[in-house]
């Protein structure tokens, strides 16, 4: 009868640790198993950047347009037009440098005025804004989307906002403060037989006022790209998530 218990116990004993070797297996398998990431189709992927770029335009206005939004951004605010750099030295030369000053200050507030028309403006033009591959942009590093809207829909943009950008210029009195300086130098750019300057301010603050929201749009993407808590909604979450 001892003999029969002998191999009983050495079988009992091999199942036991063949056992603790299977459970060892499984629990690796499943401690080294990751759930795969939820597959994106191209629409997806689509709708995230236009809600990322719609969350940037929107943050970048809510930015702008208010005081000091472009005048003490030094990224984005306006100086002096460049085509007028000789009007300016002159100014300062005869000694107009308060109005220089302002001039360029209220140039800045005529920015910041229009940026408050300017959010259904881009809206708009993010909405009807055709992605073919939005892979190719998701993956295009820092920047891709808002490079890919500025240029697709920049000529359109600034059809819509030169308007704005007028009655911008007309509320904040611009051309009070740029008549005298201008009227000053092209009198003596008469006398002297120099060229006469007067560049479209309109076309100015217009360009430089887009400008100035896409480098603002460019920096809410990329935050997006890559923080985390600032992909505001499950789409953002989902589609910028996925990104390597």
């Amino acid at each position: 009868m001892k003999k029969n218990i002998i191999p009983i116990i050495a079988l009992g004993t091999i199942a036991i640790f063949t056992s603790c070797d299977e459970l060892k297996q499984a629990a690796n398998t499943i401690t080294t198993t990751t759930p795969a990431k939820p597959q994106l189709t191209n629409d997806e992927v689509v709708s995230g950047l236009k809600e990322a770029l719609q969350v940037g335009i929107k943050n970048s206005v809510n930015l702008t347009s208010v005081t000091d939004g472009f005048l003490k951004n030094a990224d984005i605010r306006l100086p002096f037009p460049a085509d007028a750099m000789k009007v300016k030295q002159k100014a300062l030369e005869w000694g107009l440098t308060s109005q220089v000053e302002k001039f360029e200050t209220t140039l800045n507030r005529a920015a910041e005025e229009a940026t408050k028309e300017a959010l259904p403006i881009f809206a708009n033009a993010i909405t009807n804004m055709s992605l073919q591959d939005g892979f190719a942009i998701l993956n295009g590093g820092n920047g891709a989307a808002t490079k890919f809207l500025k240029d697709n829909t920049t000529s359109q943009l600034v059809t819509a906002f030169s308007p704005k950008v007028q009655e911008a210029i007309s509320k904040v009195k611009l051309t009070d403060y740029w008549n005298p300086i201008i009227n000053k130098y092209n009198s003596a750019m008469k006398i002297s037989g120099g060229e006469k300057i007067n560049p479209d301010l309109n076309a100015y603050v217009t360009e430089m006022a887009i400008k100035g929201l896409f480098q603002m749009v460019e920096k809410e993407e990329n935050k997006i790209r890559l923080d985390p808590m600032a992909r505001v909604t499950d789409l953002l979450s989902k589609v910028f998530g996925s990104i390597k």
